[in-house]
């Protein structure tokens, strides 16, 4: 069983004795209190380097029109055979990564879309709300509403 699954099976043990929702952290907590859990011995880097891509992912800068950006990018690469993800920051990034780190995010967003669709579609069809939930997947409103707010 991979390091997922048996986090996986943890939470599937909560929720097969505690009724309703909980945070992460209060799951967490209880897989450690119950012993289901136990830090794994690994590598200080590792951390420090999950730690990092945290913070670097947080991090927001005001750019000369005023906008909140993203400050660092991260972009996927492939070589020899290895794949690794680089970051950068936009101030000084090249054209090809940050290309590449947009075109990757926007993938995600997409995948994100699919995944919500089909949790949406599960859940009108198998538990038939008298009035089914609909999800807008078309965000121009959405985007130019937020602008405009922000031009405010």
């Amino acid at each position: 069983m991979s390091y997922n699954e048996q986090l996986i099976s943890i939470a599937n043990d909560y929720f097969s004795e505690h009724a309703g929702s909980a945070t992460s952290r209060e799951i967490a907590a209880w897989a450690m209190k119950t012993g289901k859990w136990a830090p794994q011995p690994g590598s200080m880097i590792e951390r420090c380097a999950e730690e990092l891509s945290r913070a670097m992912r947080e991090e927001h800068i005001l750019d000369p029109q005023g906008r909140s950006v993203r400050a660092k990018h991260a972009a996927r690469i492939r070589e020899n055979g290895k794949q690794f993800t680089l970051w950068a920051d936009i101030r000084t990034a090249t054209k090809e990564h940050m290309s590449r780190a947009f075109q990757q995010r926007r993938r995600q967003i997409l995948g994100d879309c699919r995944q919500l669709k089909s949790d949406v579609d599960s859940y009108n069809d198998n538990r038939r709300p008298d009035e089914p939930i609909q999800v807008i997947f078309d965000f121009t409103l959405d985007l130019a509403e937020l602008e405009a707010a922000n031009a405010a």
